[in-house]
């Protein structure tokens, strides 16, 4: 895979490049410090670049801009410091949205969604038919499957702090690692071995034994403090059931 950087803080490049070191299928082929260096770079060797990692806040045009004028055959990625972008990134068909600080095990989660759309056909098609067969064979309790590099995982859920939801996948996160699976928040929820999980976002489920403080935002909206330090924002339209999820 082709990777373009585009980032207009040099440690930041310099952290995603470290942490790309890990991915022996990953190529570095270039990077730039705003939008439309990082267009000119596509456009002169469109064939170059499989997908773009892209901040939003930048000098010059967005990189919420910068990703509607990519050419259609170049993936894209975010890797931001805000969070109040995700739809717009998704609206664009973005294959992830990553928030600052990146970490290598999230990181390493968005190489694998990129990997997979660019996977060939008959790669994809096998990986749907191993991803139907796990959820088929999901157990009723304490461990959710995934499939990992062609194997099955057993994670333990009762490591995972919360649950994200990003187009057709869901990230399991724990204090240590994450582990992405091809299915809907919703249909995870609605699996018995969820059923310790409670939704606090749209695109968000947390474990409420993994919650050690809430902290008011303003608004009425508040974000929760996990045990690994990580913060949920708890919004208003799921704030009811998040207490009525403490009383019980």
């Amino acid at each position: 895979m082709n990777l373009l950087l585009v980032d207009d803080e040099a440690p930041a490049l310099a952290k995603l490049r470290r942490f790309l070191a890990d991915e022996a299928d990953v190529r570095v082929v270039g990077e730039a410090a705003d939008g439309a260096a990082a267009l000119a770079f596509v456009e002169a060797q469109p064939e170059a670049v499989d997908a773009v990692l892209l901040d939003i806040q930048m000098p010059g045009r967005s990189g919420l801009e910068i990703a509607a004028a990519m050419p259609a055959h170049v993936l894209v990625a975010f890797a931001t410091a805000y969070d109040d972008y995700a739809v717009q990134a998704f609206d664009l068909n973005a294959v992830d949205y990553l928030l600052k600080p990146t970490t290598r095990e999230r990181l390493a989660a968005c190489v694998s969604r990129l990997r997979a759309r660019l996977a060939p056909p008959e790669r994809a098609r096998e990986r749907q038919r191993l991803t139907t067969a796990l959820h088929a064979l999901q157990p009723v309790a304490d461990h959710w499957l995934v499939a990992d590099r062609g194997e099955m995982r057993r994670v333990l859920l009762a490591e995972v702090e919360c649950v994200n939801a990003a187009d057709n996948y869901i990230e399991l996160h724990s204090a240590t690692a994450t582990w992405l699976d091809r299915t809907t928040l919703a249909s995870f929820l609605a699996h018995p071995a969820a059923r310790g999980f409670v939704r606090v976002h749209r695109s968000c489920a947390v474990q409420p034994s993994r919650v050690m403080a809430l902290e008011p935002l303003g608004s009425g909206d508040a974000q929760l403090r996990l045990a690994s330090g990580r913060c949920i924002r708890l919004s208003r339209r799921y704030r009811d059931e998040w207490l009525a999820a403490l009383r019980r």
